[in-house]
């Protein structure tokens, strides 16, 4: 019980703030909250999976700095994506190809690869060696701080015009795409320099 109970706290406190928590906002502004819920829930699941089952052996086969990267580029790409659909006739009101499930799935799954949610759910299974217990903590943790970001999205929806929404999505999404790969140039310079 205490792998559980520790999972959960340790991710759900590390998650306010977090990118996946302001992305859970951002699209919830855009799709309906229980199909962002969804989403947040099957990418938790998936990702929190590898990290507990084979979380080392990702670090060896494809170097972190690689998963990191990919992911800050999709994270550009999703904000200019978002930023086109506003000038498309209907685009802005038609679903991706994937549905929203899907779409919030896959951004969510590629904003935890190499997240520090991600890498303490690695920690806490070496810590714990429960890989039940910390994986189904570190969902609930996970699914709990998005939800209040969804909702808090949801609020937005009613009181923000739709376009607005849209440009600051997109400025999210490539906000932290431009702050991964800043910080990922620093440590590796860094590193260089050592």
């Amino acid at each position: 019980m205490a792998a559980f109970i520790g999972s959960f706290l340790f991710v759900a406190l590390a998650e306010i703030g977090d990118k996946t928590q302001l992305l859970a906002m951002a699209f919830a502004a855009r799709y309906p909250w229980q199909k962002v819920l969804w989403g947040v829930f099957f990418a938790t699941v998936l990702n929190h999976s590898i990290a507990v089952a084979a979380g080392k052996l990702l670090t060896v086969v494809i170097p972190l700095d690689i998963i990191s990267f990919i992911a800050a580029v999709s994270f550009i790409i999703f904000g200019l994506w978002t930023l086109r659909g506003d000038t498309l006739e209907g685009e802005d009101k038609r679903e991706s190809r994937f549905g929203p499930v899907l779409t919030v799935g896959i951004a969510f799954f590629l904003a935890e690869m190499g997240d520090k949610t991600q890498l303490a759910t690695i920690s806490l299974a070496v810590e714990y060696r429960n890989i039940f217990n910390v994986l189904m903590g570190t969902t609930l943790g996970m699914v709990l701080s998005d939800a209040f970001g969804i909702f808090s999205g949801v609020l937005l929806r009613r009181h923000l015009p739709e376009k607005s929404i849209k440009w600051a999505a997109a400025a999210i999404f490539i906000l932290f795409g431009i702050i991964k790969i800043v910080s990922l140039l620093a440590g590796r310079s860094q590193a260089g320099s050592a």
